[in-house]
């Protein structure tokens, strides 16, 4: 079972989404970016090339300079979206990465450069992203 937030919560993840063709390419197709995702207070980065997720690592604020983009929310909206994708076999309409984007009024990706064009890399592999965290529906995920 793994923690999440966590790398080995991530790099599980990854695992599924890379060897399942539902998720992997399946939609979602090629996404070349570095997202970071603020959870608490933890820092994680994701690679994405091509159509797999390569690398999953644990960063610091300063990482965020270096990523295209990155998702912030409380953790327990975090938690409440893996959850949800846990009981639903994938998200449902009210806990997707879109919908969740949609609900904030600054939106859930931003850069620390205010750099547009990095931040609508998010828009363009939304499905990626979301195939992705939909695969951690196959993850045993415990929180703290």
């Amino acid at each position: 079972m793994a923690l999440f937030p966590s790398v080995d919560w991530f790099d599980e993840v990854r695992n599924v989404f890379n060897a399942d063709d539902r998720y992997r390419g399946a939609g979602g197709g090629y996404c070349n970016c570095v997202a970071g995702f603020r959870i608490a207070e933890k820092v994680f980065v994701l690679t994405f090339d091509g159509f797999e997720c390569s690398a999953a690592a644990e960063g610091d604020d300063g990482t965020l300079d270096d990523v295209d983009f990155y998702l912030e929310m409380p953790a327990e909206a975090w938690r409440d979206m893996v959850a949800n994708i846990a009981a639903n076999d994938g998200a449902d309409l009210h806990h997707t990465l879109n919908t969740l984007d949609l609900d904030r009024e600054d939106g859930l990706a931003t850069s620390k450069h205010g750099d547009q064009v990095r931040e609508d890399l998010f828009f363009r592999y939304n499905q990626t992203l979301q195939f992705f965290f939909d695969a951690s529906a196959l993850v045993e995920t415990e929180f703290p």
